[in-house]
């Protein structure tokens, strides 16, 4: 019996999302905030067929469609929560699939096979606008709210009472979708994180000029593994630091198919990292980087993205000490792509549209805040073709909002993943609901003999 109801439930689930995919429909009466080429429709239509979008404008709706009153609402790709852990972390303090310390096993750390399609953190972060995420691994010594000597036993080898790590690499991102069901699954391998700065440091004995001797020679034994494979693989040719797993994992890396995204945040280290980027032809995103507005010319000239908090205004550590609020405003005006990332974990990557909209308070003009949360994070993780911007043949990846997205007051009406209208719930409302009225009946375990 029990094997029953699963399989009954799974096909149920599988006919509600191959129903909303097959659908048409259409939501009207709504401002449109594109994030692509039209840029912002006073009042227009959505229509959806197949999961996808069909078109965006002033068109009328196709006969047949299922119409949506947007009641002069705001449409809105669905936001990115880009730097993120979701699917990867419930409870940081309870253990996560989002670091790694194996001494053979750093590049080779793929997020993809650790993701949890099921995470109750998904809803709730969906339910602030999100319906995609750029997942990335997390270096050890990096991983924000640890104690710092127990980070650095954790990757400083066994001769400081950790185990030998290849914390140089923290391993492979991923984006994935936010949608209800198994698939959440985008893109795997879309980037190789990296640790620099103080974690970087920590990770190659203590002092920075260590990472970057540690990293070339790394790339070095990529390079020498790429041209000797068959030797290496027979036993004929030198040791190289890395496993093999590692070595064949930063191939795309070497050959400029696979950008790196840095961790890293005062000035000077933003600078030695743009160097390396030039002499060793790696593709670069830049991560945490406070004190990026400093070399805002620089990093632009570069062609770097930069991903950010726009909340980090406080000199935390002494790599931050310049730390501001208009470093995205900053960097936005020098040419530089952003992407804007929350801070506090999965619980709260709901607040993305909260720091955008404060980005917008302190200087960075209200479309490149739209495009930092939509089609930069797209771009830069290569899925620009599939979702970030409401266009046609796009995945229909879109909220129907109250109002301004970027106002917290606004709330979501609907929310759309690949075409699929989905769930407004989570556990946190669930769990509200339950006991909203006091009057009704507690649960077994909280009645009284």
């Amino acid at each position: 019996m029990r094997r029953f109801l699963i399989s009954a439930a799974m096909l149920a689930a599988l006919s509600f999302a191959t129903a909303g995919k097959a659908e048409t429909l259409a939501i009207t009466n709504a401002r449109i905030l594109t994030a692509g080429p039209a840029g912002d429709i006073a009042s227009g239509i959505v229509v959806i067929k197949d999961g996808k979008i069909f078109s965006v404008g002033a068109a009328a709706a196709p006969a047949g469609a299922r119409l949506i009153d947007g009641k002069g609402g705001v449409i809105a790709p669905g936001f990115f929560a880009t730097g993120s852990v979701l699917g990867l972390v419930e409870v940081g303090a309870l253990g996560n699939d989002a670091t790694v310390n194996n001494p053979d096993l750093g590049a080779a750390f793929d997020v993809q096979a650790g993701l949890n399609p099921e995470s109750v953190q998904l809803p709730v972060a969906r339910l602030g606008g999100l319906t995609s995420a750029i997942v990335l691994p997390q270096s050890a010594f990096d991983r924000g709210g640890e104690d710092e000597d127990e980070a650095q036993a954790y990757t400083a080898g066994p001769e400081r009472g950790g185990p030998r790590s290849h914390g140089l690499f923290a391993g492979q991102a991923a984006v994935i979708n936010l949608g209800q069901g198994d698939a959440i699954l985008t893109k795997p391998k879309v980037a190789m994180v990296v640790p620099f700065g103080r974690a970087g440091a920590g990770v190659a004995g203590g002092a920075r000029g260590a990472e970057f001797v540690a990293f070339k020679e790394a790339l070095g034994d990529v390079r020498d593994f790429m041209k000797n494979k068959a030797a290496y693989d027979k036993g004929g040719y030198r040791e190289l630091a890395l496993s093999r797993s590692d070595l064949v994992a930063l191939i795309p890396v070497v050959e400029g198919r696979m950008p790196i995204v840095v961790r890293v945040h005062r000035a000077a280290d933003i600078g030695q990292v743009l160097r390396l980027a030039r002499e060793e032809h790696l593709k670069v995103i830049l991560q945490g980087a406070e004190e990026a507005w400093k070399l805002a010319a620089e990093i632009a000239k570069a062609g770097v993205p930069v991903i950010l908090n726009p909340l980090d205004d406080r000199p935390e550590s002494y790599e931050m000490l310049g730390a501001t609020m208009d470093n995205a405003a900053r960097l936005q005006a020098a040419g530089v792509t952003v992407a804007l990332e929350a801070t506090g974990g999965s619980s709260r990557v709901r607040e993305t549209r909260y720091g955008a909209g404060n980005a917008v308070s302190h200087g960075m003009p209200y479309d490149a805040a739209l495009a930092a949360v939509t089609i930069n994070p797209a771009k830069m993780f290569g899925v620009a073709d599939r979702t970030g911007s409401l266009e046609a043949g796009k995945d229909a990846d879109l909220v129907l909002w109250t109002g301004d997205p970027f106002e917290p007051l606004s709330q979501p009406i609907a929310i759309f993943i690949h075409g699929v209208q989905q769930p407004m719930t989570s556990r946190q409302t669930e769990l509200r609901d339950r006991y909203k009225d006091l009057a009704r009946p507690l649960p077994p375990g909280y009645s009284h003999p």
